[in-house]
């Protein structure tokens, strides 16, 4: 019988905690989702919180910068523009100036110029063959190359190619 009394009470202590958890004022309709609500765009790298945000009309990569924290000290501004537009769905990536594996980390990677720099010098990168190369300055010659992410819309650069060099281009200086 005593176990019985000690468990009403208990339960009855816990539901007075739920009961006082509990704001009234919460029970407001749910907005319909919409479109816009369900869309994110995620971002990877140097930022202080990876991850995926909802999608807004309008927002720069730069806004997208800010929500996830801002870039961290091995962050290259150079591998970025902060005005670029954000598309739905889409994952960006803030590459580092150093070698994440780089135990002293020290020495910057070597890094190369999508936008500017010549076939030749772009097929220094490995991953990139000089066919690629070529397609990148053709591909270039009427798009800037915007974001990294853009490099996949190159003839012959998949996503491993793509994995394999976003750490060694840079889009402008």
């Amino acid at each position: 019988m005593f176990k019985i009394i000690i468990a009403i009470v208990a339960l009855t202590i816990v539901g007075i905690v739920v009961l006082l958890a509990v704001d009234p004022n919460q029970a407001t309709p749910l907005e319909p989702l919409t479109e816009v609500s369900l869309a994110s765009v995620t971002i990877e790298g140097e930022v202080m919180r990876q991850g995926s945000y909802p999608y807004k009309e309008n927002y720069t990569l730069g806004n997208l910068i800010n929500d996830a924290g801002g870039i961290t000290t091995n962050a290259d501004e150079l591998a970025f523009f902060y005005d670029l537009a954000l598309s739905k769905g889409t994952t960006y990536y803030i590459a580092p100036k150093y070698d994440v594996n780089d135990v002293c980390g020290d020495a910057p990677i070597v890094k190369v110029n999508v936008n500017a720099d010549s076939a030749t010098d772009l097929a220094t990168i490995n991953g990139i063959s000089s066919s690629i190369a070529s397609a990148i300055v053709s591909y270039r010659a009427s798009n800037r190359i915007d974001s990294l992410e853009e490099l996949i819309e190159v003839k012959g650069i998949g996503s491993a190619t793509y994995n394999k060099v976003r750490n060694y281009v840079i889009l402008h200086v």
